[in-house]
């Protein structure tokens, strides 16, 4: 496709050129565009058709956008604004800086400059910044086939015609129609008895995660959005919903990774930037981690006494961070499909705890074995007696380590959650480092106790 696009533009085939990328899926257009020089992308996009060219300047990256929106003319790029759902058109807003947004509201009407200003003022991350206000209103008096003319006029200008919203002269939302309730129906059938009252709807200022957990449950393909009157102001479409959740699930797996979230793909991340989000984490992680030198200090005449305890202090450490690992993801999971609630706390403590004592007590049992049949170094330095006690507090340390790190992987996201906090802070590097700590301290603990009872220490 690459070579073919290449080679109508060399020759100038232009014509061929626009019925070849016009036969494409606007999104499909738009990544192509991106593996273009900059400078020839004004010129392939020029040459499409009105209403695609539209919708591939909606599936381009900011970059690109940005670009073409300083090769237009004014005439050209209010076009393209008038075009773009609303929506759309605050998104492309957002990610644009001060000068060009300036000129994109220079070359808007002042209906929809108005209209562009009122979602920009709604709080970030809400579902007033989401939502478009293009939809089909119909009134509960109108017949079926008022209903379908109203649409055929308007619809054009929508973003969605499948779902109608029905409300009153004031603009209260009453209820929701279906093109599909409308067209089994008689042409006389009033819409108010057609519709399904008291719908489902959410709040502008409701967190735009939250509206998509919504649409999701229901398996709505929209979700109407009112103010604190009730009024209809706007509605988020699945395409929308589904850009949140990918959002949402890219910064819980970057802060689960101790990364700070950004908003841009990976490549058109800078070394600098990328530098900036992941060192603030490795240094507040590094600072905690003194906690276990620390208490490697503490305990440094023991590992002079005995500087075999030395060797199993990676492994213990590791199968902790392992363990809490296992917990932590499961839980921060089950926390973002509202699986789990804070209602559910204890039954969630004590179902990881039942877990962590099977493997605590496996992987004990199987450790145990493991270093008394093949971990010989021990055994030759320190004599079988000795073996068999170190060995023993090493693979009791393994289960009371276990224990602990699932609890804590499991408990401390839910208690974060009640805060008020992304449970995905308490992710894989910090639950590691707090068990690491644990650890040690259980380990030289049950080290002292029984090593020391015997005279080995």
């Amino acid at each position: 496709m690459i070579t073919e696009v290449r080679r109508l533009l060399d020759e100038k085939k232009y014509r061929a050129l626009r019925d070849l990328l016009c036969d494409e899926e606007p999104c499909d257009v738009a990544m192509l565009f991106d593996k273009f020089p900059k400078d020839e992308i004004p010129l392939m996009f020029r040459i499409l058709h009105k209403d695609f060219a539209t919708e591939v300047f909606v599936e381009m990256d900011s970059d690109l956008q940005q670009a073409l929106i300083q090769a237009f003319t004014d005439r050209e790029l209010s076009e393209i604004i008038n075009d773009l759902f609303m929506d759309d058109t605050v998104d492309i807003i957002e990610e644009m800086p001060a000068s060009v947004v300036r000129r994109i509201l220079h070359n808007t009407d002042m209906e929809r400059r108005k209209k562009i200003n009122q979602l920009l003022n709604y709080p970030e991350d809400t579902a007033g910044t989401i939502m478009t206000t293009e939809f089909v209103r119909l009134k509960a008096h109108l017949t079926v086939s008022d209903a379908f003319k109203t649409i055929k006029r308007t619809g054009l200008e929508k973003e969605t015609i499948y779902t109608c919203y029905v409300t009153d002269e004031k603009r209260v939302l009453l209820g929701v129609v279906t093109v599909k309730q409308m067209l089994l129906a008689d042409e006389d059938t009033l819409i108010g008895d057609l519709m399904v009252e008291d719908p489902i709807f959410c709040y502008t200022d409701d967190d735009k995660e939250d509206v998509t957990k919504a649409m999701r449950k229901y398996n709505f393909l929209a979700m109407p959005i009112v103010d604190k009157e009730n009024r209809l102001v706007g509605i988020v479409t699945v395409d929308d919903a589904m850009d949140v959740l990918q959002e949402e699930e890219t910064e819980d797996i970057e802060i689960m990774a101790a990364i700070t979230p950004t908003d841009k793909p990976y490549l058109k991340t800078g070394v600098f930037e990328t530098w900036k989000s992941r060192v603030p984490w490795l240094l507040i992680l590094m600072i905690s981690a003194t906690f276990t030198s620390k208490i490697l200090t503490h305990f440094e005449s023991s590992l002079a006494a005995l500087p075999i305890l030395t060797a199993f202090v990676p492994l213990l450490m590791g199968t902790g961070g392992n363990a809490g690992s296992q917990s932590s993801v499961s839980i921060i999971r089950a926390l973002s499909l509202e699986d789990i609630q804070m209602r559910d706390f204890a039954k969630v403590l004590l179902k990881e705890f039942l877990v962590a004592l099977l493997c605590g007590l496996s992987l004990c049992i199987v450790n145990f074995g493991k270093m008394l049949l093949f971990d010989d170094v021990s055994r030759s330095v320190y004599g079988t007696q000795q073996s068999v006690l170190i060995s023993l507090s090493v693979c009791i340390t393994i289960a009371i380590t276990v224990i602990i790190a699932k609890v804590a992987g499991s408990m401390l996201p839910i208690l974060v959650k009640r805060i008020g906090l992304d449970p995905a802070v308490m992710a894989s590097p910090f639950i590691t480092t707090i068990v690491d700590v644990l650890s040690l301290l259980v380990y030289f603990g049950i080290c002292t106790v029984l090593l020391g009872r015997f005279g080995i220490l």
